[in-house]
């Protein structure tokens, strides 16, 4: 198999690695490639990188060294299947045109159901730099997916599959989908400060494997972004189109149409220590009267979004949030999130449970090279989301996009705890996730809303006051995921994947479910692919 994947690099042996440095690129938002991100910030800090927002920009990580990480990974300065043209000194513009072939294609099987599962995505990515400040990257995927039952239960009914979409068909003969992502991003004059973006991607906000404030599981959205990075401080500002599909019926003319706002600012206050403020709103594209279209008023990259929705005379649903993370000992990086959908300090001292005290919070641990062992590491995660966070009075004004939420899978109402152990050595990996939730689930009939379903108006909700994290139906899900990894060829993201996860789910209504799942897979794909729910 070695001498067949040398035949491939010879191959494509006359693609040259560029000697330029692109200022524009952006970094995949990957878990096979964001742990060398996460040792190279702990193991040598500095005031020039932001670790809470992806996607990292190819300017903020111009300093990486690839020689700091222990393990083989997609270089920082990848340039693997590449080709420079026109670079001559004498030439005033230079191009580099990369290219990479998508696969993401498993067989599985379904221990519960007894049956043999496929899933096949293909595709391919292709980015163009144009002297250091320019590049346009785009890429194409389709495919076909049977899910385990555990996954299966919720697409089902909205036939929306996370991370890519709207999905076509059911789980017996396959969900077929289709998806692109792609992003025009300019630097002006090849410096650091300003950063201009414009395509349709997504995304995230934190130090965690979940964010509380905005992660990557919803579709991609299109968007206009500005980066600004100066002195210690990184500054984006990005608006975004997106869609309520919650009445829908899987078709798209009935999509209404729902725009976002978004400013995060991150201080590196020093190399180990930085805070980030963020702050959003959402707000439908029509009402009954008429189509309103973007609010003009949030293109202002500073205003405070709170008092400005009421300014304009609509209640919008802003949301703010913090972000921390600290590093010790060149090992390891505590962070944590707080995320306030209503904040009245009246109604959280009284401790009554009054329902609109809307806030998520979020503390955890990351520990690189353990016990000076290069390349095994340890996180530990706790999340929690009160009741009818993320939701509001308008059910196209909550914090969803395309019939995912916009931060955790679940929505809110619940209780997380997440540990991960994982070592990785030259070109394979090991590594075991345990994920334990509590949830309150509303009931099965939809006739009662007590905060879990994002997707319900917090107008429905059955009184005001003695609300609790956690109530309704009480349901447990339990999870064990083991994986080994063996990277053929690491500056492809090539990879073979051996996997198995026991998926455990139990209720205050007696319901039990115990789903095993067993998979093997090739891979070049770079997204992230989560299987918790």
């Amino acid at each position: 198999m070695k001498k067949a994947f040398a035949a491939l690099f010879i191959i494509f042996s006359f693609f040259s690695f560029g000697q330029y440095d692109q200022m524009a690129r952006n970094a995949f938002i990957s878990g096979n490639i964001d742990p060398a991100f996460d040792y190279w910030n702990i193991s040598k800090p500095t005031t020039a990188f932001h670790s809470s927002f992806k996607p990292y920009l190819s300017s903020t990580f111009s300093n990486a060294s690839d020689s700091s990480i222990p393990f083989k990974f997609y270089a920082f300065k990848n340039f693997f299947l590449s080709k420079t043209l026109n670079e001559k000194p004498e030439k005033r513009i230079w191009y580099n045109i990369q290219f990479h072939p998508i696969v993401d294609a498993e067989i599985g099987y379904d221990g519960l159901t007894k049956k043999p599962l496929t899933d096949f995505v293909g595709g391919t990515h292709l980015k163009v730099n144009i002297n250091n400040d320019f590049t346009f990257a785009g890429t194409l995927i389709g495919g076909k997916s049977i899910l385990p039952f555990y996954m299966d239960t919720l697409l089902s009914a909205q036939k929306i599959l996370p991370t890519y979409g709207q999905a076509y068909g059911n789980n017996k003969n396959g969900y077929s989908f289709m998806d692109y992502t792609g992003y025009v991003s300019y630097s002006p004059n090849n410096n650091k400060i300003f950063n201009f973006q414009l395509g349709r991607d997504k995304h995230f906000i934190g130090d965690g494997y979940r964010s509380l404030l905005l992660s990557d599981i919803a579709p991609a959205y299109p968007f206009f972004r500005i980066n600004t990075n100066i002195w210690r401080i990184q500054y984006n500002v990005w608006y975004a189109w997106m869609y309520d599909v919650s009445n829908a019926n899987g078709f798209q003319k009935n999509f209404k149409n729902k725009f976002g706002a978004f400013h995060y600012l991150s201080y590196n206050i020093t190399k180990e220590l930085n805070v980030g403020l963020f702050e959003n709103v959402v707000f439908k594209g029509s009402d009954t009267n008429q189509t309103r279209g973007f609010e003009v008023n949030y293109l202002n990259p500073i205003i405070f979004f709170r008092p400005q929705e009421y300014s304009v005379g609509s209640p919008d649903n802003a949301f703010i949030g913090l972000n921390l993370n600290y590093k010790l000992f060149n090992k390891l990086k505590l962070y944590g999130q707080l995320g306030l959908d209503e904040f009245f300090l009246k109604e959280i001292r009284a401790r009554r449970g009054w329902w609109a005290n809307k806030q998520a919070w979020q503390l955890g641990i990351k520990y690189v090279n353990v016990a000076n062992i290069k390349g095994l590491s340890l996180q530990l995660e706790y999340n929690q989301a009160r009741p009818y966070t993320y939701t509001h009075g308008v059910v196209e004004q909550n914090y969803a996009h395309y019939g995912v939420p916009l931060a955790h899978p679940l929505g809110a109402n619940f209780k997380e705890y997440l540990g991960f152990i994982s070592y990785r050595k030259n070109n394979w990996e090991i590594n075991w996730q345990g994920t334990y939730v509590i949830v309150g689930k509303d009931s099965l009939n939809g006739k009662s809303n007590l905060g879990q379903n994002i997707f319900l108006s917090y107008t429905t909700r059955p009184y005001e006051y003695g609300h609790k994290t956690t109530q309704g139906i009480k349901t447990t899900i339990l999870q064990s995921n083991l994986k080994y990894t063996y990277y053929l060829i690491p500056d492809m993201n090539m990879r073979l994947e051996l996997g198995y996860i026991q998926h455990s789910e139990s209720n205050s209504l007696k319901y039990v479910l115990q789903n095993p799942f067993f998979y093997v897979g090739f891979k070049t794909s770079f997204w992230n692919r989560q299987r918790d729910f």
